[in-house]
């Protein structure tokens, strides 16, 4: 008879045969799946390399065509602002002082004349300043001869008083006062809405407003709506006024983008979506140029754009 032991024994050498098996079998297995794996391996680490040299590659063409259009820039800008001036408005912390130097110095090198620099803070467009903004422009912040529109509206207040006194009104005499200038620049710097970035600031004729990235929040829409308006005002007071940014900034939430999505804004102002790069710079120029005879565009490397605007056939 088979005893218990057998059947024990049995049992383990059938449990024993099928560990081996599983072992032999896991081990030819793992050997091509090992294989396999350091295929891939391989062929990803092949892939990054020719990425990363396609990309080095890629940025040594944007450098050397970069540091081309800045050598071409002052002879392509070359007296397209003769005998105009240009005052330069920055929005928010976001856009650095290299790229307003930039913009300055490409001015100069067109034969404009900077009449200063200021750079708005985040607050001037923030719904919470409201108040305090209209109340200053409708009190005692209204230079004696500055007109406010019938609107209760404070962006469009805040903005056609800012405008009215510094921006040249084509063909009119006598320009804006500088101290009626200076008074309202020392009453929005008291609200922490504007700070004066050069040591002093004259009216001009033109404006170019230099903005960077999107506008986030909750108030985003009510916040473009003022910058909106400021910019409108600002164009419609001088010899037109030019949005430069970035590709963010030309985005649905970005002054830019909210710009070029008007119909009737975008026919009035000219605007730049690649102002971080000396191409940018020089079409920010040159649109200053063509709103001076009363032409508007869009510029720049974004959809519904021309790359740069038409340059002058007499630029020497």
């Amino acid at each position: 008879m088979i005893d218990f032991r057998y059947h024990i024994v049995s049992l383990v050498a059938v449990f024993l045969a099928i560990a081996l098996g599983i072992v032999i079998g896991t081990t030819a297995l793992n050997g091509q799946v090992l294989d396999d794996l350091e295929d891939q391996v391989t062929g990803l680490q092949e892939d990054k390399r020719n990425l990363e040299d396609n990309t080095q590659a890629l940025q040594e063409r944007l450098e050397t065509g970069d540091l081309f259009e800045e050598a071409v820039g002052p002879t392509l800008v070359q007296d397209t602002l003769t005998d105009r001036s240009v005052v330069l408005v920055v929005l928010g912390d976001e856009v650095d002082d290299d790229a307003a130097e930039a913009v300055e110095l490409l001015v100069g090198q067109a034969g404009g004349t900077l009449t200063g620099t200021i750079r708005l803070t985040d607050a001037f467009a923030d719904p919470a300043k409201e108040t305090e903004l209209q109340n200053y422009v409708t009190g005692s912040g209204r230079p004696t001869g500055v007109t406010l529109p019938p609107t209760d509206d404070t962006g469009e207040l805040v903005g056609s008083v800012l405008a009215q006194v510094l921006v040249n009104p084509p063909g009119v005499v006598p320009a804006p006062d500088s101290a009626q200038l200076s008074s309202v620049l020392a009453g929005l710097s008291a609200l922490e809405v504007l700070t004066q970035e050069s040591p002093s600031v004259q009216p001009a004729d033109h404006v170019i407003v230099l903005t960077r990235g999107a506008v986030d929040g909750d108030d985003a829409e009510s916040r473009l709506g003022t910058l909106v308006e400021l910019v409108t005002a600002l164009d419609g007071s001088g010899s037109g006024a030019v949005v430069a940014g970035d590709a963010a900034s030309a985005g649905d939430t970005g002054l830019v983008g909210v710009l070029r999505a008007d119909p009737e804004v975008s026919a009035l102002v000219s605007t730049v979506d690649n102002v971080d790069t000396a191409a940018g710079r020089i079409s920010s120029v040159l649109a200053l140029s063509q709103e001076g005879e009363g032409t508007s565009g869009k510029y720049g490397t974004g959809e519904d754009t021309q790359p740069v605007p038409p340059v002058p056939t007499a630029t020497s």
